[in-house]
């Protein structure tokens, strides 16, 4: 039944063994780097990798500063924490998303609301949110976003750019502002990514990163917060537990928290950090392929949003029908090319079904048609 696509996604990548969905890149300064760094000794959470790393970044992005972490979710963490949520509050997200972004929000005592996602970014959606706010929201006498029901605080809203696209972040941003909520993106998924000619992460008052092994550049495990000077220099305090300046004293005046990338994943990150236009090239290069070969098919190309730049991290194509969907995931799967389904909603697992929600229609639907296909750097974009 998918004969023809298996046959040109091998045709793409030139070979008959196993296709994985997304695998790193190391075709640049990588070696070099983290030989450098082993040779310093300095492998660990010192070294002058981590702020060439954090530099770079900041000026890739447009950011003012840019602070390493350990991971995604660490980053997703403290930038959390950095934008005032506290326990017993509510972040408004969406459920269409990767674990991960709920998990921030349970790491601060606080409980997701989940919102339904637009069709067109596969993000939150600022309708359906607005909608749900004012069904369930007012503001106090301070201007404090609270529920009607039971007075709990709403204290921010993460949106999660989904596969590299980006939400719809004017009109996002429009809504918060009303609202009184902080605006804080998770974009983990697109590095690279552009609305309207800025990066994503640089709209909220913080943003994050990932550079896990299967993120359009990796450092093996890695994070980063994006966010102002002052907020910077509070996240760089904050993830380096919390350790005041000194020559050798051990003073610490907050509970922080251990979240430093080391140097030597920082090292690997400067590397493919120098490669990331190249991967965003060869990466829409293949999706522009991809939206030509199944033009006309049953199987419905995800195209980047208006007034966007993608990095087409994952590619994905929407299914006609869920039977349609697992018939894709398994005659692709049983012959060597790996696709996946996309995740399961939030309020589907059992940990976070008590959470409220608004009317999640589109993200239900989504749910059961969306499969991600091999979306790795081609073989002849690496010669």
């Amino acid at each position: 039944m998918f004969a023809h696509l298996i046959r040109f996604i091998r045709d793409q990548y030139r070979t008959k063994d196993f296709i994985p969905l997304h695998a790193p890149v190391f075709n640049g300064q990588e070696r070099n780097y983290v030989l450098e760094t082993i040779d310093s000794t300095f492998v660990s959470s010192v070294g002058a990798f981590v702020d060439r790393f954090e530099n770079e970044m900041a000026a890739y992005t447009g950011s003012p500063r840019a602070v390493a972490t350990v991971n995604g979710t660490a980053a997703l963490h403290a930038a959390l924490l950095l934008a005032g949520v506290k326990r017993g509050e509510l972040v408004i997200t969406q459920s269409l998303t990767f674990i991960a972004t709920c998990n921030a929000i349970n790491y601060c005592g606080a409980e997701p609301v989940f919102i339904d996602v637009d069709r067109h970014t596969l993000g939150l959606s600022p309708s359906a949110l607005d909608a749900w706010l004012q069904d369930n929201a007012r503001m106090d006498s301070e201007g404090t976003c609270r529920t009607k029901d039971d007075d709990k605080i709403i204290r921010a809203c993460l949106p999660m750019h989904t596969f590299g696209h980006p939400v719809a972040l004017d009109d996002l941003l429009g809504v918060c502002t009303r609202w009184n909520l902080v605006l804080v993106e998770d974009a983990a998924e697109s590095l690279g990514s552009f609305y309207k000619g800025r990066h994503t992460g640089t709209f909220g008052q913080l943003g994050t990163l990932s550079f896990n092994g299967n993120k359009i550049i990796t450092t093996g495990g890695g994070g980063m917060i994006l966010a102002n000077e002052e907020l910077g220099k509070r996240a760089k305090h904050l993830t380096t537990t919390a350790k005041k300046p000194h020559p050798y004293e051990f003073v610490h005046d907050e509970v922080g928290f251990n979240y430093r990338l080391p140097n030597l994943n920082a090292a690997l990150g400067c590397a493919q950090l120098e490669q990331l236009e190249g991967f965003i090239a060869a990466k829409r290069s293949l999706a522009a392929r991809y939206a030509e070969e199944l033009q006309g098919s049953d199987l419905q190309f995800f195209h980047e949003p208006h007034d966007c730049r993608s990095n087409y991290w994952l590619n994905a194509v929407i299914c006609e029908s869920g039977e349609q969907r697992d018939a894709l995931i398994k005659t692709t799967n049983d012959q060597g090319v790996m696709t996946r389904p996309i995740w399961k909603l939030m309020n589907h697992l059992p940990i976070y079904a008590h959470c409220r929600k608004g009317d999640l229609s589109n993200a239900e639907w989504l749910e059961v048609r969306v499969v991600n296909l091999p979306s790795s750097v081609l073989p002849e974009f690496l010669q």
